[in-house]
């Protein structure tokens, strides 16, 4: 049966069924031991930080122990800025898959977004265990709360990526400006601080940030005594997430035929 016989549910499901075998292939096996690096490269980074925040700062921060404050902080940092980085180079590095008129420019980005959550939470499992074997503490106290968290921060970065993926095709120099100005955000996200330690009014500026809320509310999913102060929302990443993400499948319908034409 061919694709003209079939429904479009079925076309849209071997469509992203192949692209993510493609993308998955090639990131697991793009070089020497890339999926021993894919896993390592995080290790490396996260036990760096969570040694130099665990030498210079107390043992515990808000009931939290500081190495797995750090690491949940940055797992969760993770799951939005993977998802929003490798989305906006979807569309150019499968630019010539859309010489076939089934594959459209939109299904790379949801696509790459798919497998990026799915290396993550694969990461963050094996790092997690890897805590407990050695001794942390890292039982899941509320594990919806962590499930719908990890979920918000993804669908961010989806949202995201989805109108970067779009921008960046029609203006080339903005993933440069786009990296440089949301480079930051790696020290304003509560990473590594809890958000109650900023004082007002700066606090006020500090949650505008979604993924300070994001951060916090895992954080409180590990922990049920670790303290979040009362603005940290889950609707309000959502709703981040929602409108981002709505944006960015309105751009890629209306200029569907300039990506494809790039």
């Amino acid at each position: 049966m061919n694709s003209s016989q079939r429904s479009p549910l079925a076309v849209t499901y071997a469509v992203w069924k192949g692209l993510f075998l493609r993308e998955a292939v090639f990131r697991l096996s793009g070089g020497r031991l890339a999926w021993l690096w894919l896993f390592l490269e995080p290790l490396f980074q996260f036990t760096m930080f969570i040694f130099i925040f665990g030498v210079f700062r107390h043992k515990v921060i808000n009931s939290m122990d500081s190495a797995l404050f750090t690491m949940v902080g940055m797992l969760g940092y993770t799951f939005y800025e993977r998802t929003s980085s490798q989305c906006m180079n979807a569309v150019d590095a499968n630019a010539a898959l859309f010489t076939y008129r089934q594959v459209r420019p939109v299904d790379t980005v949801l696509v790459r977004a798919i497998l990026e959550g799915f290396l993550t939470l694969m990461i963050s499992i094996i790092l997690i265990s890897g805590m407990a074997l050695v001794g942390y503490s890292v039982a899941v106290n509320d594990l919806l709360e962590v499930i719908f968290t990890v979920f918000a921060l993804w669908f961010l970065g989806l949202g995201l990526g989805l109108n970067t993926s779009v921008l960046s095709v029609l203006q080339p120099d903005f993933a440069k400006i786009y990296n440089f100005a949301t480079r930051p955000l790696f020290f304003i996200s509560a990473i590594f601080y809890p958000s109650y330690s900023i004082p007002q009014p700066y606090r006020e500026w500090l949650m505008l940030n979604p993924v300070v809320h994001g951060l916090e509310l895992l954080r409180q999913g590990f922990n049920n005594k670790y303290y979040i102060v009362p603005e940290i929302s889950l609707y309000y990443l959502l709703a981040w997430g929602l409108v981002t993400t709505v944006l960015g499948l309105a751009l890629h319908v209306r200029y569907a035929e300039a990506l494809i034409a790039e």
